[in-house]
């Protein structure tokens, strides 16, 4: 079995695919009861073999659906969806009430339990922080004896340690089995706007100073030769911000969802289904601009992929005690992947392992923080 990063293979004992919380605690005392590891996946979306194991898989997909939307009460807006829901499952029953999550991923198609596991860096986290600072309640399965009493309700009221643990906790403090996300309304229509930047510093002033529901960056193979630095800005009313080159206004949905097309160009192509090692790091912010610079002066565009892409991204984290960041934090994806003709898996690797080195240098981290990567040698 492979994950998205294609780079580690592992084959569980057994593969389980619970339909309640009920049976996520009897696969959870099963697999302690033959001394095997379990595991949630949800779509394997992870890089570093996050969501793989030797001993029990549990495919989260079996428990999916979106069971309420709530458009007010004293939780405010909210829905509550099982964790093995998509994003995109979650914008198909909260857009008919003109209602989102604040943060959404750039790609749709991955689950709720699984990036609520990991943090969940979005386009609006500059406003809302991530993802995982944004659900107000979770259901979770817990791991050993705890198994026996099924799911637990945790929030900021009840059991803040174990919403706390969780959270980001990649799945090490027990299996989330449903979650309440809160809601913020949407338009029917945004204005997406690209602003050239000169530097790595102009887009993250760009990024820092404009006013706008989502703002990301990117760095691209620039003509004859170097990189060239771009901000997507997108509102939800209002002009262009200054510097705008290209203003396109569309529907909110082919917003949310503008990934699409480019997914499935890239499994025609067949650039989806091969490797992917992917670096992500956050910078501290009075850094990151020049630790970008030394990164991207290093690497030419062989090293990313034909479809890799560099992120670039300020953001706020928002309250997720079990994240480690820095003052200030920027995320630095090198999103590479493997083409032919381009760097190998092995120097892709290796180029990680020296950026996540100078970040850590400098005050940085590693995202996911405390990944299972973390703790082992990275796949050479």
């Amino acid at each position: 079995m492979r994950d998205f990063g294609g780079i580690v293979e592992r084959s569980p004992a057994r593969v389980v695919r619970p339909g309640s919380a009920a049976e996520v605690a009897a696969a959870l005392r099963d697999a302690a009861a033959a001394g095997l590891a379990a595991v949630p996946r949800g779509l394997g979306h992870s890089t570093f073999g996050q969501s793989l194991t030797e001993g029990v898989s549990l495919d989260m997909r079996g428990l999916a659906g979106v069971h309420a939307v709530r458009t007010d009460g004293p939780r405010g807006a909210h829905a509550v969806a099982d964790a093995g829901t998509t994003w995109r499952e979650v914008l198909d029953a909260t857009l008919p009430h003109g209602l989102a999550p604040p943060v959404l991923t750039d790609h749709l198609d991955v689950t709720v339990g699984g990036t609520l596991s990991a943090g969940g860096v979005g386009g609006a986290s500059h406003r809302h922080g991530l993802q995982a600072a944004n659900v107000l309640a979770l259901d979770v399965v817990r791991y050993g004896r705890d198994a026996a009493h099924g799911a637990v309700t945790c929030s900021p009221e009840a059991r803040p340690d174990l919403f706390d643990a969780v959270r980001a906790g990649l799945g090490r403090h027990g299996v989330i089995t449903r979650a309440v996300l809160r809601l913020v309304p949407v338009p029917e229509r945004v204005l997406s706007c690209t602003i050239p930047c000169r530097d790595a510093a102009g887009l993250l002033r760009v990024q820092r100073e404009t006013a706008a529901e989502h703002l990301s960056g990117q760095a691209k193979p620039a003509d004859g030769g170097g990189w060239r630095y771009e901000a997507k800005a997108v509102l939800h009313g209002g002009a262009p911000p200054p510097g705008t080159a290209e203003a396109e206004e569309l529907p909110y949905l082919d917003f949310a969802d503008r990934l699409r097309p480019d997914v499935a160009e890239l499994v025609a192509l067949g650039e989806w289904t091969r490797p992917h090692p992917w670096g992500m790091v956050f910078l501290p912010g009075d850094r990151a601009a020049a630790l970008i610079e030394a990164e991207l002066a290093a690497t030419d565009p062989a090293g990313v992929g034909l479809s890799g892409v560099v992120l670039i991204k300020a953001l706020r984290t928002g309250r997720v005690p079990g994240l480690a960041v820095p003052r200030d934090p920027v995320l630095l994806g090198m999103l590479r992947t493997a083409s032919p003709g381009c760097a190998s898996v092995p120097a892709m690797l290796a180029a990680n392992r020296a950026l996540l080195d100078r970040a850590r240098t400098a005050g940085g981290t590693r995202y996911p923080v405390d990944s299972v990567a973390d703790k082992a040698p990275i796949p050479r």
